[in-house]
């Protein structure tokens, strides 16, 4: 790899390099999936303003620089690029009491047993009742869902549900302060292609969403579109 691409280009072939990006993005990037640097290695650079270069092991070129800066040009793009998870799972717990503390009730032996929660969704029902959806790394869902059906039974809660098929895909960009609509745009790119989303989080600079799994390509696909991320030169060949 001679730089940050705008996806990974084993799924998207005109994923297009970054001439640059922030530390911002690039700590983005690297939590939600983009395997190109650590994230401790972003996180030391960022935080004592060392500017990075990411360039190919054996080949010249400019390759990437990851600075504090944002890009300069008077239309700087919304999306930086789009990273993506596939190693996700997907645990709910439905009709427990809609109290104080409850929350911590349920996801508190989850982080005791060193299981790192992801997305965090809470829906309060007309009935009183909670329903908590929560996801994990796929490898910590038979532990997690162990602990979270004893935590059901102590609870009274109606019932505990998994799904090990799902994915996570993300929209990052520090453009989206300026830029209005953006969330607006990637679910109905995501819609466009029939891919239902399940959850959603956010952040200032970035949208996740998660889905189903068997969509994860056609989801990158059609959002990298979408975003005018591709390397037009790629694209016309």
């Amino acid at each position: 790899m001679d730089g940050v691409y705008t996806t990974d280009p084993r799924v998207v072939e005109s994923a297009r390099r970054l001439d640059r990006i922030t530390f911002e993005e690039m700590l983005e990037m690297a939590s939600l999936g983009s395997k190109v640097l650590q994230i401790r290695a972003v996180e030391f650079a960022g935080k004592y303003n060392v500017p990075l270069r990411v360039l190919h092991s054996f080949q010249e070129g400019t390759g990437t620089l990851i600075s504090l800066e944002e890009n300069s040009a008077m239309e700087s793009p919304a999306i930086s690029g789009i990273a993506f998870a596939r190693d996700e799972a997907k645990l709910s717990i439905l009709g427990v009491p809609d109290t104080p503390g409850i929350a911590h009730r349920i996801l508190g032996p989850i982080s005791d047993a060193n299981i790192e929660v992801d997305v965090i969704v809470q829906n309060v029902g007309a009935d009183g009742t909670n329903d908590i959806t929560f996801t994990i790394h796929r490898n910590d869902m038979a532990k997690a869902e162990a602990i979270l059906q004893a935590t059901s039974t102590e609870l009274g809660a109606r019932e505990v549900t998994t799904d090990s098929k799902i994915a996570k895909v993300s929209i990052v960009g520090v453009g989206m302060r300026s830029h209005a609509g953006v969330a607006s745009k990637m679910f109905k790119a995501l819609a466009d292609v029939n891919t239902n989303i399940q959850l959603i989080t956010t952040s200032e600079i970035k949208i996740s969403v998660v889905i189903d799994e068997k969509f994860l390509e056609l989801a990158v696909r059609a959002l990298h579109s979408a975003f005018d991320l591709d390397d037009k030169s790629v694209t016309e060949d």
